[in-house]
């Protein structure tokens, strides 16, 4: 199965729908939708120190909150996934950091 991509130039990153989607737990055509109204949002951090060199991207919707690291040139070097069911997702999981 395709976990999708991500690739990043001058203007930031381009992360694929397949990927966001299977992170939130959401159908990957569903993404592009829902970025556009705003019910996912997301948060980018560049690493520092001994993170220099990797970057964090950030996607939430809902309760839950996907969490992906990736290197200069793209690579995914973990990912992790908080979601609280039926629970809205707390303001500090929305935090940098």
């Amino acid at each position: 199965m395709d976990d999708g991509f991500v690739r990043r130039d001058a203007d930031g990153f381009d992360v694929d729908a397949t990927l966001i989607g299977s992170g939130l737990g959401l159908a990957p055509e569903r993404v592009v939708a829902l970025l556009r109204e705003g019910a996912i949002t997301s948060l980018v951090e560049r690493g520092e120190n001994e993170d220099s060199g990797r970057w964090r991207l950030t996607f939430f919707h809902a309760s839950a909150r996907f969490r992906i690291v990736v290197d200069d040139e793209g690579r995914v070097i973990s990912r992790s996934r908080v979601s609280f069911g039926d629970a809205p997702l707390p303001p500090a999981m929305r935090r940098p950091g």
